[in-house]
């Protein structure tokens, strides 16, 4: 009998009576094998923040995530712009199920809690946002975000009430699942022309009390910027952004960061490299740039046991 490839299981009404259903048993003891270990992963993640400071850095495809698992980061974080850059696709560029397919490789492919990048929650009412959510937290992931701009530059952010209502039904839909994964809220401001702190505040504080586990303002640099974030949404955890060195782990540790991500800043760092040395040759025709590079040795020892 010929069966279509898929993803999961045939349906049960596909098999005739006397079928060998050793491929469904197959499957569902996968699902039963993976299951205690995601647990264990959302426990892991949400013990990460409860006290202290730790950096969850942010890979741009599996290659990437692997080698910062092997440098000893014990989270990840999924980037948005970092993962529509390898698909030729600016930020926000990617689909629902592009970015769900990323989800599943790199929970898959590593051994540590990985939260994920879910951008606007890839809809704008409520009740979309609860239903991706719950697709989301069937990835594997430990955690997700979920932000509160809009893409429309002329109207940055949502609605302050549609944005806590967001917020709200992300977590019903969390619960829902009876999954352990972390809600992150991003209030969007600083990176999108609306930098007004107060205003940041007053959504984070709503987030937080709409059921948000951490809080995120991405833009946020000064002292007393942070500072002021930490101290309104107390005693949850604030994530951090840092793309460049104004600071360092140790003075946000000091201030009270539970968590510091860098977003598409070491994407950005490989493109750095590849831009360089791809125009030296176009422009100069020269290869200078190839002699800084990592030997191949180094690099694929990397891979070799995975």
């Amino acid at each position: 009998m010929t069966r279509s490839v898929s993803h999961g299981p045939p349906a049960l009404d596909a098999w005739p009576p006397d079928s060998d259903w050793s491929g469904f048993v197959h499957f569902a003891c996968g699902i039963l094998d993976i299951m205690p270990d995601t647990n264990n992963r959302q426990r892991v993640f949400r013990h990460l923040h409860e006290a202290g400071c730790f950096v969850i850095p942010n890979p741009y495809d599996l290659g990437s995530a692997r080698v910062l698992v092997q440098l000893g980061f014990k989270a990840l974080a999924t980037t948005s712009s970092g993962f529509a850059w390898t698909l030729g696709r600016s930020d926000n560029g990617v689909s629902l199920d592009d970015a769900l397919a990323h989800m599943r490789l790199i929970a898959a492919g590593v051994d540590v809690p990985v939260n994920a990048d879910f951008e606007g929650g890839f809809a704008i009412e409520s009740d979309r946002v609860a239903i991706n959510v719950k697709s989301a937290t069937a990835t594997g992931v430990a955690g997700l975000s979920i932000e509160d701009s809009t893409g429309n530059a002329s109207q940055p952010l949502f609605d302050f009430s549609l944005a806590v209502d967001r917020i709200r039904a992300a977590r019903r839909a969390i619960d829902e699942t009876g999954t352990g994964v972390l809600l992150t809220a991003r209030s969007e401001g600083f990176i999108v022309g609306r930098p007004d702190l107060a205003e940041t505040i007053r959504r984070l504080t709503a987030f937080a009390e709409a059921g948000a586990d951490c809080l995120y303002a991405p833009g946020i640099r000064t002292t007393s910027e942070i500072t002021a974030v930490i101290a309104a949404v107390a005693p949850k955890p604030v994530n951090v952004l840092v793309g460049s060195d104004f600071t360092t782990v140790a003075e946000l540790a000091q201030l009270g960061a539970r968590r510091i991500s860098v977003g598409g800043a070491l994407a950005r760092a490989a493109w750095t490299g590849f831009l360089g040395a791809a125009k030296e040759i176009a422009e100069r025709g020269t290869f200078e740039g190839l002699t800084r590079a990592v030997p191949f040795a180094d690099i694929n020892q990397r891979f070799a046991r995975e």
